[in-house]
Order: structure tokens, then sequence, then C-alpha cells
């Protein structure tokens, strides 16, 4: 047992119940004698506060065989033996079978939870990393991690030139009890004999089709239903009388980064206060919890069921194989968390919906040859010969015969036909659909894993925010005293950082206008070349080449403002970890959102339109605005995002797999250099060596921004390219392989983080959805082709003939000394005056535009209100679990078993009422009674 002396000061600076570390605290455990002593002082203002700091660490120190709470509230089946800490069934034979991971202590026993490593130079008379200031901010933290209740052993690896230290980390059963209660963990009330299937696996059974995307993955982790963790109702809780196992791995890891994160190094005021800001400041070179063991299968090979967690996801679901198979999510929740299993939860229910999206787009593409090869324009353009002489391009270009693009025409029918118009219908109600079907599977997966109120009620401060916060207030619902920063602060904060977002965006639109003026002036310099093999592609070779360098500005442009985004958000001070994450997210996108798709909004909705006609050109800066390509924009749309979506999920898949590789080999490099006698080191064998090899995490932003884009790509401009969401699954099927590779074998284990849902990226997602609907009714309607041809369909020749004479206007007269006309595309008189037909067509565009986004958000919001955000069966199991979780946590209860067990109850069922004997049974009914009825 924890012996613990409470102690009160007056006057401490910050304060409330988060927890946070002050000076004069001190604790101390002893391995040797099972017990801690020490001092710690609190804030005077917790002491009339019960459920504060003072409460908990009260709770701590009680006796957890609490003579008031003997009562056992779940009747537990003999028969079953399951661990919660563990994810086999037989835990003891799975161990008998491979040998322990050694993430113990020097003493075989004690777990490691956490390692912190730095590194410091051999010869004394270096300065360099081993700086005084660092060596004083490192030797305080470890001071109060010892003082906080954490054990610790030091282990150490010598090179040629640095000593490599390890400080192990392990929080004891007192330790885990009194912050399990601080970070709200959910612990096991009773299993749940439920069976996860998901949408497509269900629709092949209803088709009676085989499923070959299943597999037999094993180990499995049991379900339980939970509730938040009181330690002393620990009997009540699922495993209880096994202190080793009671908390999982990932709990453990939980507990031991909310200590290093509160802990204070310094000045508070001014921020020193964690473990991440002391990694900023290189400090300590790294910190993580530790793998569970090697990622290969044994040698000799085991059953499956005696593999460890890292082994079967390594098998099960990174290995190249696995392509084709369903992702194992309850395996990867278990081991990385739900942050990291709701993204790869996500991942795979997006990629299993571009299929009939992708299937869809490739008919209606291959469609586009058949109506290449009967297209009565095409033919006319083909066979005109010389009569459509048509004016120059630049100032300096000479005019050109129309028939001259016959085979850039035909290959922009490919993309604008009568199928694109029914491709975006269909894919803007695909995007609805797909939206609102992943809201019913995230709600399915945030309940089986426990995190369907996390956001409301279980999120806490963020340690940063609470250590650093000027003042405090009382928490309106739970009566706790909370760090609060002031909202006027905040917001000013704020709109500061709206105002350097702005000032990016401004770059962008630079950068974009240079990229235009390039095209032009190097289209120019290519036809004044006179080279007769490139002044015919002249504009081609511009077109690309700026696709290119745009590409290569977008990169560039997006590294520097994550940067930037990241100490403003910082800056903006947010409570929790949810809200800070959302508003850098929400920055990088709006800033990702303009550098990725201003080039092709450009081309789609701007690019020769202010163009001007033959005498009367307009120009920007000098410079003679650009006119769409011979082909039409819509073909140039279709380029520009084949070479950036597709350019960077190649430039992204080729990073992903080549440098980990290469950071990994250099770090392996490092760590195994000469040791200082000059004889080679024995390999690194020890598990936080191994692990400091790794790579560290980085987060899930670059994952989510990639495919938030991709999906902006195929949604917004699929109408001028139906290959797109092709591209997009084919990168897709590559992309899980990778990112599993990556998180498995090549990362440090990152810090298990809790979510309810993908976060702000949902109302992302909804957001483009609506400009996609906007965008491709635009698309159709001004930049394709389709409308003009229906037009001169019903008002002139059903079989378009005459369609290409219709579409091109002939130059004034005046702007030529010759007295030689050209044509030109436009429906404008010889003077340049636009034609009746042009408003008549564009009063049909409006139109089109406004019944076209009509009906699909008509029949989006149809399918939103027929199909519930949650399930039927997902609500019942809520409301179970809150009843569970009430009895479970209530003071008062009565012996014996008060619920039946999922497999003895189903819901439904109807039991007749038994009468009342008599009224003195209504008054004062027998407990044994009680407990008799509660049977089934």
């Amino acid at each position: 047992m924890c012996q613990v002396t409470v102690g009160q000061t007056d006057g401490a600076t910050g304060g409330g119940s988060e927890g946070r570390s002050r000076g004069q605290d001190s604790l101390s455990w002893s391995p040797h004698t099972g017990t801690c002593r020490g001092q710690i002082h609190l804030d005077s203002r917790l002491d009339s506060h019960p459920d504060s700091q003072l409460g908990a660490l009260r709770n701590m120190s009680r006796v957890v065989e609490s003579e008031d709470d003997n009562s056992q509230l779940i009747g537990q089946d003999k028969k079953l033996d399951l661990s919660y800490g563990s994810i086999t069934m037989d835990a003891a034979a799975a161990a008998a079978e491979q040998p322990g991971d050694g993430n113990t202590f020097s003493d075989g026993t004690t777990r490691v939870d956490f390692v912190l490593v730095w590194e410091e130079p051999l010869d004394s008379d270096k300065e360099e990393g081993d700086n005084p200031v660092h060596k004083k901010w490192r030797e305080t933290f470890l001071t109060k991690l010892r003082r906080s209740g954490l054990l610790d052993e030091q282990r150490e690896l010598i090179q040629s030139k640095n000593r490599i230290r390890f400080m192990l980390l392990s929080a004891p059963w007192e330790v885990l009890c009194y912050y399990a209660e601080e970070i709200s963990l959910r612990v096991p009330l009773q299993v749940v004999n439920s069976c996860n299937v998901n949408w497509s696996a269900k629709m092949l059974q209803s088709l009676s089709l085989p499923n070959l995307f299943q597999q037999d993955v094993p180990n499995p982790p049991p379900d339980f239903y939970t509730c938040q963790f009181r330690s002393n109702k620990l009997e009540r809780f699922l495993g209880g009388e096994d202190k080793d196992t009671f908390f999982k791995t990932t709990q453990r890891h939980q507990v031991v980064y909310e200590i290093l994160a509160r802990t204070p190094y310094g000045s508070v005021k001014r921020g020193e206060v964690g473990i991440d800001r002391l990694l900023n400041e290189k400090v300590f070179s790294a910190a993580y919890p530790l793998h569970e063991g090697p990622f290969e299968r044994p040698d000799p090979p085991v059953p499956p069921e005696s593999l460890r967690l890292r082994q079967v996801l390594y098998s099960y679901w990174a290995q190249w194989s696995c392509w084709t198979r369903y992702q194992p999510l309850d395996h990867i929740r278990e081991y990385f968390g739900e942050k990291i299993a709701l993204y790869f939860a996500w991942l795979g229910f997006y990629t299993g919906w571009l299929l009939p999206a992708s299937v869809v787009g490739t008919v209606v593409f291959i469609v586009g040859f058949w109506l290449v090869a009967t297209d009565i324009p095409a033919k006319e353009v083909c066979e005109s010969g010389g009569e459509f002489v048509m004016c120059p391009l630049c100032n300096i270009c000479s005019a050109w015969n129309y028939s001259s693009i016959c085979v850039t025409f035909k290959a922009g029918l490919l993309f604008d036909n009568g199928g694109t118009v029914f491709f975006s219908v269909f894919m803007s109600l695909w995007a609805v659909t797909f939206l609102e079907y992943w809201k019913r599977t995230c709600c399915t997966l945030a309940h089986r894993w426990d995190c369907s109120e996390f956001e409301e009620s279980e999120e806490r401060p963020r340690p940063e925010f609470a250590a650093m916060a000027p003042m405090t207030v009382r928490n309106p619902v739970t009566g706790a005293e909370e760090p609060y920063f002031p909202e006027k602060t905040r917001l000013n904060r704020t709109l500061t950082g709206c105002m350097v977002i702005v000032l990016m965006v401004v770059v962008v639109l630079m950068f974009l206008i240079a990229v235009i003026l390039y095209r032009t002036i190097l289209g120019i310099v290519i036809y004044k070349s006179r080279n007769a093999f490139v002044s015919v592609s002249a504009s081609r070779i511009a077109s690309i080449s700026g696709s290119v360098l745009n590409l290569l500005v977008i990169l560039m442009l997006s590294r520097v403002y994550v940067s930037l985004a990241h100490i403003l958000t910082r800056w903006e001070m947010h409570r929790t970890q949810t809200k800070y994450e959302d508003m850098f997210i929400l920055k990088v996108f709006i800033f990702q959102f303009i550098n990725f798709y201003s080039s092709p909004i450009y081309v789609a909705f701007f690019k020769g339109r202010f163009v001007g006609y033959p005498g009367h050109y307009n120009t920007l800066f000098g410079v003679r605005n650009e006119e769409c390509g011979a082909g039409g924009c819509l073909i140039q749309l279709a380029q520009e995002l084949l070479v950036i979506m597709v350019g960077k999920q190649l430039i992204n898949n080729v990073q992903e797999f080549v440098v980990p590789k290469l950071k990994a080999w250099w770090q392996r490099q490092k760590l195994r250099q000469k040791s200082a006698d000059g004889e080679a080191p024995a390999e690194l064998g020890r598990p936080w060596e191994s692990d400091y090899e790794l790579l560290v995490c980085d987060g899930l932003l670059s994952e989510y921004l990639e495919m938030v884009i991709q999906f902006g790509f195929i949604t917004i401009f699929v109408a001028a390219c139906p290959l797109a969401p092709l591209f997009a699954l084919i990168n897709n099927w590559v992309e899980i392989r990778l990112d599993a590779q990556k998180f498995v074998a090549e990362y440090r284990r990152p810090v298990v983080e809790r979510a309810q849902d993908i976060g702000i990226w949902f109302p992302i997602l909804q957001f483009i959805t609506h400009v996609a609907v906007l965008s491709n009714a635009f698309l159709i309607a001004f930049t394709s082709s389709f409308l003009p041809r229906l037009y001169y369909r019903y008002t002139r020749d059903a079989n378009l003939s005459g369609y290409i004479n219709f579409t091109l206007a002939t130059s004034p007269a005046s702007q030529n000394p010759d007295h030689e006309t050209c044509r030109y595309r436009a429906l404008r008189d010889q003077h340049g005056h636009y034609l009746p037909e042009y408003f008549q067509l564009l009063a049909i565009r409006l139109s089109f535009v406004i019944i076209f986004e009509h009906v699909v958000f008509f029949i989006g919001n149809l399918i939103d209100m027929m199909v519930p955000d949650v399930p039927e069966e997902v609500e019942m199991k809520i409301k179970r679990e809150h009843y569970m979780a009430k009895q479970a946590l209530a003071e008062n209860q009565s012996l014996g078993e008060l619920w039946p067990r999922e497999d003895k109850v189903q819901a439904g069922d109807l039991r007749q009422r038994r009468p009342k004997s008599s009224a003195t049974d209504s008054v004062s009914p027998d407990l044994g009674n009680i407990a008799e009825e509660a049977e089934p």
C-alpha cells in the first residue's frame, strides 16, 4: 500500500483539478519494500471539492478491498477466463510457446511502460550535446517524475563518441489507479457476445455470394461493456482480482504519458512543461512506449494463436498479400488505440466505396471511345482541311488550320460527352451516401470501442494548456476547478492567425499568376525558336511543364505552411487536444485547398473566359490572356488533374516507401558505430535499443490530408476526368499496405490516443461534397460542350451537322491590314458583338446549374433522412451500457446478480409482471426477493 502525506500550501500559482505539479511535491516509491512515502502539497482551494485532486488522492491511498464494497455486482461465469490485458483467450498457453518480449526492468517482473532517451558525449571537454541548461532541466524533470510515484531504471549504450542513456519508466499499481480516475479510463463490466459484421459482408451474405475478403485473424480482442474506473469499486469490474493484467498495456502508456506531459521542469509561466517541449528543445532525444516484441513470425513457427499482437498485425494486415482482405480493426485498436484505428477504418471504408465509383467511371470512359467513333462534329473537324483558318493564339503566332487538332479534339471527347453528366450526378450522390453510411459505421465503432461520449464528457484539458493557463474557473457541470484561458485573448490570437492565413493564401495566388505567365511566355519562346519539332506543340509543352511546375510549388509551400500552422495553433491556447487538432487541421486544409485546387479552378472556370476577340484582346501585365488549348479547356483540366493528383500520389508513395527505409538505415548506422575500444558492438537486442532505431511517428495529419485532397479531386472535378476514382482506388490499395507497414514495422509505437470520430475531417468532407455539386454543375454548364451541343441539336440539326461552323465566329475585317479574316471560338458577329444565341445559351446554362444542384441536394437530403445516423442495435447497446455503468458505480447495491448476462436475455423478451402480495411488500421489499426477480 502507498502511504501518502497530504499537505497544503497557500498562494500556489496555477492549480486546479488537473493535477498540476508543484515544486514542493514529493512522493517516492520503493520497489523493495512495496511502499511509497512522501508529501504532496496541494492548492488550498482544492480542499472544499471532494471530487478534486485531493479526493482522488485519498482514493489512491484507500485499501481497495474496503468493507463497504464487499458485494460483487457482476456475477462472473466460472468458465469465463478472460484477461483484459491480453488479446489471447489462453494467455498462459500462448506465453509458453514464445519467450517474453523483454519489456521489463532488470528484476524481470516490473513492466517497462515508457522509455526516455538522451545522448551525452564521452569527451567531457565537449559541450555540444551536453548543454548545462539542458542537463539541469533533465535532472529536474526526472526528479519530479520520481516524486510523482513512477519507478525508473537507467541503462546505457556506449558508442565511439557518445553515451546513449535509456531511462526506463514504470507505473506502480497505486499510480495507475490514481491517474486512471483522473483521465477517465474505461474498464470492463461484462463481456459482449456479439458478432461484428461489416456492410460488404452483409451484402454478400444476402446475395448468397462467397466472401473473398474474409480472413480468420487469430486472438480477436474480446468486446466489453465498460464504464469509468473507480478504485473503490474495483471488485465490481471484470478481472479486478489480477492487478498485473487489469489495466491494458496501452492504458499504462496513457497514464505514464499523462504524467510526462504535465510535469514541469522550469518556469510554468514560460511554458517549460511536459515531455513534448523537452523533445523540441533537444533535452531528450526520444520518448516512446515499447513495442510488444518483434514483428516477424518466430522461427521455428508457432501456432497462430500463440502470436503476439504485433506479429498478428504484421502477418494478417501489413503484408502485401493481404490487400484483398478486411482489415483487423479490433486488433489495430487494441495495439495502436482508437484514433489510429478510426483512421484505418475510414480509409478502408472509403476505399471500398471507391470500387463502384471506379467501375462506373471506367464504363463511362470506355463509352467515350464509341462516342468518338460516331461523333459528327469530330468528323467535320478532321475532314475540314483548310476550310477553317483559325486566328493566331499569341501576338507573334501565325494562323493555323482547325483540322490540325483532329487527334486532340477526339481525345477531348473521351472526357467531354453525354456520359459526363450522368457520372457527375452519380458521384455527387455517391459522396452524400458515402458520408451518411460512414456516420453509421463510425457510430458503431465508437460504441464498440467505448468512445461514444469521449469528447462531450471524458476528454480532459491538454496538459500544456492546464500548465500554462493563467487562471482557473469552476466547471458549471462538475463543480471542479479547471484551468481557464480568457476568451477575449484567445479571440485576438485567433484573428491574428486568420490574418496570417490570408497572407499565405495571397502568396499562393501570386505563385498561381506566376505559373500562368510562365505558360504564356514559354509558349511564345518555344514558338519563336522556329524548331519544327517543338513549335507545333508549343502550347501543349507549355501547359504540361506549367502543371509540373505548379505541383513542385504546391509541395514546397505545403511544408512551409504546416510548420507555420503548428506555431499559430499552439499560440492560440486551445483547451482540449481535440479542439487543438481541429483548429490546426482547419488552418492546414484552408491553405491546402487553395494550394492544390487554385490551378484546376482557374483552368475550369476562368481560363479562356476573358480573352476578348481579334483586335481587342485583353492582357495581364502586358501579356495577352491565356486561351484554352486547341482541344478546349476540359481536356486541359483533365491533364491538370492527372498531373497534380497522380503525380502527388506517386511522389507520396515513393516517399512513404523509400524515405522511411533510408531514415531507418541511417539511424541504425549511427547507433551501430564502433564502440570505444574499436570493436564492433553487439546487435541491439534489448527492446528499448531496438525501438530507438525506429522512426518517430509524425501523426495522422499527412495521411488524412492526402486522402481528403484526393477525395476533392474525384468529386469536385470528376466531370473532367471519369478515371479519377480508378486512380484513387489503386492508390489507396497501396496506401493501406504502406501505412500498415510503417506503423507496425518502421515507426516507434505511438502513444494511444482516444477519439470519438475522425474529428473535423468529416465536416471538411461534407464541405467538399457541397462544393463538388456546384463545381460539377458549372463545369457541365460552362466548360463542357454538352449544353451547346444539346441546344444545337434541338434548334438546328439533330445530327449535329454544321455544329463546328456554329461554334466559330469570324474576326472583324479591320483587325488585319490585308483584310484576311480568320475564325475563333465564340458566338459573336463580325463586329465582335454577342449573338442572340449566346444569351439564349447563357440562360440555359444558368437554369441547368440551378436545376442540377437542386435535384442533387434534394436527393442527398432524402438519403440523409432515410439513413439514420445511429443503427437501432447500437442505440440499444448504448442504453444498456449506461444502465450497467450506473448500477456498477452506485453506492447502494443489493447482493446477488442485479442484471442477467447478455447470453441469458434478448431484447424484446416479454415477461409477465408479478403481482404484489401486500402493501407491506411494496413499502419495504425484501432484498432477497429483488435479487430473485432480477433473475431471468
